[in-house]
């Protein structure tokens, strides 16, 4: 029998090479996305189904959840919409931080809610959430998204241990660099002129064409995706790519304080 996988922020990136590969592989997948209607690639694929889905959305997400659940058995959740606030916090305005959280923490949640009662009854089920690297380490300039996406990795921790019971698995999929247009597409920056010359500092390291090197293709992170739904393991973690798998097994090997002491002198080296 066919399995299936409901995907949030599937319209690009990530969300839409784990939704090519998952109905490559002869699954049906339930791709939301906030715009369906401008989706074409996976309009065209006969095993996937567009919704709308704004996780921002509390009406929405009932709705589109109730609608994914009355075509049949889910399987696995994959929370994936997200997006990036970068800059100065003290920048940042209410709005900023509120739609941060919002969207990358509270969207989280609100989705994996509401199909908590099917797994339950089903005995079965598997959230994967994407974090990232940045939920495991931090870099200058990334506070409140850092904030969200290390709340995803202690959220889904500690929610692991109460869903066991009832046959439900929770994992998280940290991937490191992605080269995709997250950074033009899904990132926001907050502005305060008196950071203006550390903010130039740190991009130039940001934006060094070296660093793009180690970067993983969304296909590369989707395999991770997959892997973690089907290999039946009830591995919480899955550090995805290269460069996430090198950072934090840095930050094991040292220690916090020396790691911190690492990203300083190569954010700030003089």
């Amino acid at each position: 029998m066919k399995k299936t996988i409901f995907i949030t922020g599937a319209s690009s990136g990530l969300g839409k090479a784990a939704a090519l590969l998952f109905a490559k592989n002869n699954w049906n997948v339930i791709a939301t996305m906030r715009k369906p209607e401008n989706e074409t690639a996976l309009a065209e694929v006969a095993n996937v189904t567009l919704l709308p889905l704004d996780v921002t959305n509390v009406e929405q997400i009932e709705k589109t959840v109730k609608m994914a659940l009355a075509m049949g058995k889910i399987d696995v959740v994959f929370n994936n919409a997200g997006y990036g606030l970068a800059g100065p916090f003290e920048g940042a305005t209410d709005d900023q931080l509120t739609n941060q959280l919002n969207t990358n923490l509270l969207g989280v949640m609100r989705v994996t809610q509401q199909f908590l009662p099917h797994f339950r009854e089903n005995k079965a089920g598997t959230f994967i959430t994407t974090t990232s690297i940045g939920g495991l380490v931090t870099l200058p300039f990334n506070s409140v998204y850092h904030a969200t996406k290390w709340a995803l990795e202690g959220w889904s921790e500690s929610l692991a241990f109460e869903l066991k019971e009832f046959g439900i698995t929770v994992k998280t999929v940290s991937p490191g660099g992605i080269a995709t247009d997250f950074a033009g597409r899904s990132l926001v920056m907050t502005q305060h002129s008196a950071y203006q010359e550390q903010m130039n500092k740190v991009l130039s390291v940001f934006m060094d064409p070296e660093r793009a090197k180690d970067y993983s293709t969304p296909e590369q992170i989707a395999a991770v995706v997959y892997e973690a739904a089907t290999d039946g393991r009830s591995n919480l973690r899955y550090v995805a790519g290269a460069d996430a798998k090198a950072m934090y097994a840095q930050r094991n090997e040292v220690g916090d304080e020396a790691f911190r002491q690492g990203i300083e002198n190569v954010f700030y080296k003089k």
